[in-house]
């Protein structure tokens, strides 16, 4: 790759082509738990985040009638920093000369203004839709004055409370080689090689420690067992209304198939399975060219989400009120060379793997140098997604529609999207993760009733 497409793909500021690209998406802003005093104490007493998205420095606030608004940061007045602003229920004032601002950007005041001014009538300080799906706020940073898409129906979204978790944390690399590891079918083998299985009585909202669907021999077998023995996947990819779905065949014997169905949804989410009945969503969002939050997303098609649990296997890993992970360069991700030998590939430990991803990433530098990287077949879908991005780049700076779930006409072909990880017979292994997506379709109690056949309606409607 040259360094100008390197350079095209990776920057996210105001006015780069991929900056323009990202703000025709929603984009994650904040979890609604981060306003929670539980988690932040802070915010009983002033709830109010400095935000900085797509490399803009903004402000979240919420009002005394548990409304949200997204400012710019910097006063109109004369640019001082509105994170630091006093909240008062009806809006947020700048301390510097008390200009306040309800949530839709309205200047209400200007109190060292004459007696009678209107000045704060024609004040308007840019603001951002924001709407709340699965437990996080999602903002919308397009072109001011047009209308933002609808989000899609894709199961995250559809999922009621009950049957959904979120969580995040940042990582110091740039978001697309965090969101390439998501989309790379053969990483698990090794980067995830745990030497031995954990227990699957202890599985329970933990990446790749519960059982494949189906069986070989009469067995369950853990995940980490069949990436661990069976390392070269057969890769494959299709391009659905969403993006990219991706095919990873692991042949087990002469009659058994191992199948795991992802998809990456365009530009920066992939969906995963987490076990038979829960699926992941993970999206990474630009803080700006060097750093990334993701946002993970847990939908449940069984019984509800044990949130408590959720969120205390992965609270220790982070540092609050910003979600900032105690792994990192800083103390070497935690990587233990006695480990490396006797228990896992990586040696940086058994409990998150998610730790594992961020080495990956982060390792790469704040933003890799694809120009010395050497691709093989494996690779194959990384190739395509960045294809998918710079052709879509293209069409924003000609005026165009962006693709996947940005554009609404699309929308009605978009769902789900299905995963699946499971052992499968090798002649009929098509349909039968087919039927399995469909009978956990059936049995989720939450699922609307377009869902089912969206599955086939979709692939017959691949772009």
């Amino acid at each position: 790759m040259k360094a100008e497409q390197n350079d095209k793909l990776t920057r996210v500021g105001p006015g780069t082509p991929g900056g323009e690209l990202l703000r025709r998406y929603w984009q994650p802003v904040a979890l609604l738990d981060e306003f929670d005093p539980r988690f932040d104490p802070a915010m009983a007493t002033r709830p109010v985040k400095a935000i900085r998205l797509l490399g803009q420095d903004l402000v979240l606030f919420r009002d005394a009638q548990g409304q949200f608004g997204l400012l710019d940061r910097d006063c109109p007045h004369r640019g001082a920093d509105l994170a630091y602003g006093r909240n008062e229920g009806d809006g947020l004032r700048c301390p510097f000369h008390g200009w306040k601002f309800d949530i839709s950007g309205q200047c209400t005041e200007t109190p060292a203004e004459p007696t009678g001014s209107t000045l704060c009538r024609r004040i308007r300080q840019r603001s951002y839709p924001l709407q709340t799906r699965a437990g996080v706020l999602f903002a919308w940073l397009g072109p001011e004055g047009s209308t933002p898409p609808p989000l899609p129906a894709l199961d995250c979204f559809e999922a009621p409370d009950s049957h959904s978790f979120a969580f995040k944390g940042l990582w110091h690399c740039n978001w697309l080689q965090a969101f390439e590891v998501g989309i790379d079918p053969a990483h698990a083998s090794y980067l995830h090689r745990f030497f031995n299985d954990a227990s699957l009585e202890d599985s329970y909202g933990k990446q790749f420690r519960g059982a494949s669907l189906g069986e070989k021999d009469g067995e369950h077998w853990p995940m980490t067992r069949v990436m661990r023995e069976f390392g070269q996947p057969d890769i494959s990819h299709e391009a659905m209304p969403w993006g990219i779905r991706l095919t990873a065949l692991r042949r087990m014997t002469e009659d058994l198939m191992h199948v795991r169905i992802t998809n990456a949804v365009f530009p920066q989410t992939f969906v995963i399975p987490l076990s038979p009945t829960m699926t992941i969503t993970q999206m990474h969002v630009p803080v700006d060219d060097t750093r990334n939050y993701w946002y993970a997303f847990f939908t449940s098609f069984d019984t509800p989400v044990d949130k408590d649990t959720m969120r205390r296997q992965r609270l220790p890993a982070v540092t609050l009120p910003d979600y900032i992970p105690k792994a990192g360069r800083h103390n070497h991700w935690g990587f233990n060379p006695e480990e490396q030998q006797s228990r896992t590939y990586l040696g940086m430990g058994e409990d998150d793997i998610n730790v594992h991803d961020q080495w990956a990433c982060e390792s790469m530098g704040a933003i890799q140098d694809r120009t010395r990287e050497h691709l093989g077949t494996t690779d194959k879908v990384i190739m395509a997604n960045r294809r998918l991005l710079l052709q879509a780049m293209d069409t924003v700076a000609a005026g165009g529609t962006p693709p996947g779930i940005a554009d609404p006409a699309l929308h009605s072909r978009i769902s789900g999207p299905d995963t699946v990880d499971g052992i499968a017979p090798a002649a009929d292994w098509q349909t039968w993760w087919q039927n399995a997506v469909e009978r956990r379709r059936a049995d989720a109690p939450w699922q609307n009733p377009h869902h089912h056949g969206a599955m086939a309606s979709a692939a017959a409607d691949a772009l």
